[in-house]
């Protein structure tokens, strides 16, 4: 059995905030939580972190990245490696949520298995998706529902896209029937099985998702749009799908300071979401890591952008310290609420007896100063400590 690691006199946001706590861990597991926990009487080997000056968060629940790779929409050179496990940690995302993205034929769903696998065996918590962009859905036996029934890695259909120029243009009974394929695949799989859509500028907007919730029986807590921030029209769509009991996915990334001039920021649409009575427990919030972006430029030429995980914990820091929302507001949008669309909760996205011991600490500054992901340390003291397989 590994050592114990015990965490002192913590600032502890669950992400609720607990106050100064000392956390104990075993394993891969949080064991216990205290106001004070003496090592002297645990009786087994274990490491003492002293927390003082330090806040205690979730790791980062992180729905939408391309693990083995996005891009390729300019042409062969513009695909995107596959990740590195430090690339992720750094970012303090200790559990992933693989998608294809908008390549399904050079790219495939057993390269996203393996690569998820691989991750496991490295340290953190992986998941993917079955189904493509594209309609009809690639998958890996075939049948979407079947995939999420038999594979314990696959939990839900996406990135699907819609609304959008590079999409299909499925009709709404496509949709719909994607929707109920993803609805009985979690049913008989005993999985939550989101359906998870990638939302593009057209016309239709979120016309599908709301006939969907008003014709037919499946939540729509079920179906989750991603991307709603590229636009203030595709937003105040958004913000009545929350109103209506159903999930918004932010992407951190998508910003104007990053050449998106017609988006809207994380910590501005949280803002409007707030001042707009939008249940926050609706919102969340992912990378688009590991894709890539065409930006457009003032010379009408494109740039190409490589999207960054890391821009999850930095629209956090711009949200509590420049926009004064609270930092148990903000930390729900990428820990409790995803783990709960995607049916891990309470073993992800919190920190209380029992869950997985995935645990950032961040310093005065609200920089991440440690990454602890199934209760191993990656990130220490702001060094990496434990490398991918292939990283030098």
């Amino acid at each position: 059995m590994k050592p114990l690691l015990l965490i002192k006199n913590v600032d502890l946001y669950a992400p609720g905030h607990m106050g100064i706590k000392d956390i104990l861990i075993c394993n891969e597991k949080v064991i216990e939580i205290q106001p004070e926990i003496n090592p002297d009487t645990i009786g087994l080997p274990c490491e003492v972190i002293d927390g003082q000056n330090a806040a205690a968060v979730p790791g980062y629940v992180d729905q939408h990245v391309h693990i083995t790779g996005g891009g390729g929409e300019a042409g062969f050179y513009s695909r995107v490696p596959e990740i590195m496990l430090s690339e992720i940690t750094s970012a303090g995302v200790t559990t992933v949520i693989g998608v294809l993205g908008t390549d399904g034929t050079a790219r495939s769903h057993e390269s996203l298995l393996a690569k998820a696998r691989g991750l496991e065996e490295e340290g953190i918590t992986a998941y993917i998706m079955t189904g493509s962009y594209e309609y009809p859905l690639k998958t890996i036996t075939g049948d979407a529902r079947k995939d999420i029934i038999l594979m314990d890695k696959i939990i839900g259909i996406g990135e699907v896209a819609v609304s959008d120029y590079r999409s299909s243009e499925m009709t709404y009974e496509e949709f719909r029937r994607i929707a109920t394929q993803a609805f009985l695949g979690g049913m008989l799989s005993g999985k939550c099985s989101p359906l998870h859509l990638h939302m593009g500028s057209g016309q239709n907007g979120l016309n599908y998702l709301f006939r969907l919730i008003d014709e037919t029986d499946i939540p729509a807590s079920r179906v989750i749009p991603t991307h709603i921030n590229r636009s203030a029209s595709l937003f105040k769509e958004a913000m009545e799908y929350a109103k209506k009991g159903g999930y918004i996915d932010i992407t951190a990334g998508v910003r104007p300071e990053s050449g998106f001039l017609s988006s809207i920021s994380l910590h501005e649409g949280l803002k409007v979401c707030i001042e707009n009575n939008v249940p926050i427990d609706n919102v969340t919030m992912s990378s688009d890591g590991n894709g890539s972006m065409s930006v457009p430029q003032e010379n009408g030429k494109a740039k190409l952008l490589t999207t960054k995980l890391s821009t999850l914990h930095e629209e956090i820091r711009i949200a509590v310290r420049e926009s004064g929302i609270p930092l148990e507001t903000v930390l729900k949008l990428c820990t409790v609420n995803p783990a709960k669309a995607y049916g891990l909760y309470p073993s992800k996205g919190c920190i209380r007896t029992g869950s997985d011991a995935d645990i950032l600490l961040l310093d005065k500054n609200m920089y991440i100063d440690s990454v602890i992901a199934r209760g191993q340390f990656h990130i220490k003291n702001k060094n990496i400590v434990i490398k991918g397989t292939f990283e030098n």
